[in-house]
């Protein structure tokens, strides 16, 4: 009986024992490809030999450990290097996770700091020659420049009835954080067509794949388009108004009246000088040694603001200042009446879509290699623990054990620093005021208003003195649009704010502080320029 009962517990312990080795089995399998660049990347990855791509990269350690990562080493240059797995990765069942870390030591005002998951090369493409046409199947990651700021998660996707293949970029993705730590960026795709984005392990965005809402364009085309071999007929009458037929202009309407007088009631300021020019000459210029009178022409001293002109109301010709004429009234023109002929707003007819689909799910290439092609204006942008795995416990226990620990001493070195430069307090309020409106130009419906509150919040990162005023105008923005929202989104929609975009100036050499000067030069002359007027006006 004893012997019995021993034998049936032995049995069970050996079965406990196969099924501890069978899942610790399926965890190492869960680990498709990990990439940790403890050793160098060369002979291990391949760095594009296209003419473009001359940024060098580097085998590092990331500032402040002894964890080696891969580095962007120079500035203002495009960087292009792949390595191919061993074997293709499916996205097609069950959860995939793509995951990486990477730090901006240098911070970063324009460039990229993503991945891309690129398809297998009989799509057309050689390690070799990697470059930004090379296909993918997902691009992942940071990216700042200007008005963009967020972290893409762009997929590509063959439509079956053309073959061509689509990018689809998630709508509303998150901000990239700010500081010069380091972050890790995960992103899941599960099986019920869900996507995940996580910072630091904590959820940011959730999107389905097949949603028209969560992608942009949609996976799936919509079923009817606009016919293109429609034509608007020739009678259609569009103008909701037209100018009033019957419409007389007033007899006493002047059109010739223009729109400022002379302020006849206007007198000299007391003490203006009116023998004093408003610019001399530049006692202090000298000419230039090398300067040339039968080549150059005769040499004239630069013109200066008359000193004595800014302690007087002004200087040279007084005229008396300009004022609106209450008389004036414009060109006349009718007043606008409801067209009776108004058709309304002419449509093209819809026609099926002749490249309409349905899928269940996703039909994804696979993963062949892992790529970063990236161009940036800073240098410092270090790459580390790339991780594909098919479960999430995975990717956690990476993050854990990998990023977590870095980043804890990071934030503790970066408290250090401020409290030893007494910005503890300000720096720390100043840090959360930053991440807290990053995180309000996430929210979707506020999305159409993103890149002027992004405008809004780098001028104030950029500019400490005016930290304070930005601030309080970005606040500003944010409650307009709020009320707008909810005492005038009704019956309006909300107007699209396009913004130009932000030219960006490489730091090149030191001569561009000469034209800087200039600039701040003429910035002074336009000001007391502008004083002048003022004084001239009163």
């Amino acid at each position: 009986m004893m012997m019995g009962r021993f034998a049936l517990l032995l049995l069970a312990f050996a079965s406990l024992q196969l099924f501890c080795v069978a899942d610790d089995d399926n965890n190492d399998d869960d680990v498709v490809f990990y990439e940790s660049f403890e050793e160098s990347f060369e002979g291990r990855w391949i760095v594009s030999n296209k003419d473009d791509y001359k940024g060098l990269w580097k085998h590092s350690k990331s500032e402040g450990h002894e964890d080696y990562g891969l580095l962007v080493s120079e500035k203002a240059r495009k960087y292009a290097i792949v390595k191919v797995v061993d074997e293709p990765v499916s996205l097609k069942d069950g959860t995939t996770v793509l995951q990486f870390e990477t730090r901006l030591q240098s911070g970063l005002e324009c460039g990229g700091a993503y991945i891309k998951f690129l398809r297998p090369q009989e799509a057309g493409w050689k390690p070799e020659e990697f470059d930004n046409e090379s296909p993918y199947s997902i691009m992942f990651g940071p990216d700042k420049c200007g008005t963009t700021n967020k972290v893409h998660f762009i997929f590509k996707h063959k439509n079956p009835k053309n073959g061509e293949y689509v990018e689809h970029h998630l709508k509303y993705p998150p901000s990239v954080p700010s500081d010069k730590l380091t972050h890790v960026y995960t992103a899941t795709l599960k099986r019920d067509k869900e996507v995940k984005i996580m910072i630091d392990g904590e959820e940011k965005k959730k999107a389905n794949l097949l949603v028209a809402e969560d992608f942009d364009p949609p996976l799936i085309p919509a079923k009817t388009i606009p016919d293109p071999d429609d034509r608007k007929p020739e009678d259609w009458d569009d103008k909701e108004k037209i100018p009033d037929p019957n419409a007389v202009k007033p007899d006493d309407w002047d059109e010739d009246a223009p729109m400022e007088i002379e302020d006849e009631e206007a007198v000299k300021p007391e003490g203006w000088l009116d023998d004093e020019p408003e610019e001399i000459d530049d006692p202090e210029a000298t000419k230039p040694e090398d300067w040339d009178d039968e080549e150059d022409g005769v040499w004239e001293p630069p013109k200066m603001y008359n000193p004595k002109c800014a302690i007087a109301p002004g200087c040279g010709e007084w005229k008396r200042p300009m004022k609106s004429n209450s008389a004036y009234k414009g060109k006349w023109s009718p007043p606008l009446i409801d067209n009776p002929n108004y058709k309304g707003v002419w449509k093209a007819r819809e026609i099926p879509n002749p490249n309409y689909f349905e899928l269940d799910k996703p039909d994804f290439e696979p993963i062949a290699a892992i790529g970063i092609e990236i161009w940036t204006m800073q240098e410092g942008i270090l790459f580390d623990n790339i991780v594909i795995a098919k479960n999430e416990k995975v990717a956690k226990s990476y993050r854990e054990t990998k990023w977590k620990p870095k980043f804890e001493i990071e934030k503790e070195r970066q408290q250090a620093e401020e409290e030893a430069s007494g910005l503890d307090f300000l720096a720390s309020i100043k840090r959360k005021v930053f991440n807290a409106l990053y995180q309000i130009a996430d929210i979707p419906f506020l999305s159409n208003y993103k890149p002027q509150i992004l405008d809004h919040i780098k001028k104030a990162e950029k500019q400490p003195n005016l930290t304070m005023g930005v601030l309080v105008s970005t606040v500003a923005i944010i409650l307009t649009i709020f009320l707008k929202l909810i005492f005038g989104g009704k019956n309006q929609q909300c107007r699209r704010i396009e913004t130009k975009p932000v030219p960006v100036v490489a730091e090149t050499s030191d001569d561009q502080g000469s034209d800087g000067e200039k600039v701040e030069k003429a910035e002074k002359n336009e000001a007391a320029a502008a004083a002048r007027r003022r004084r001239r006006e009163t």
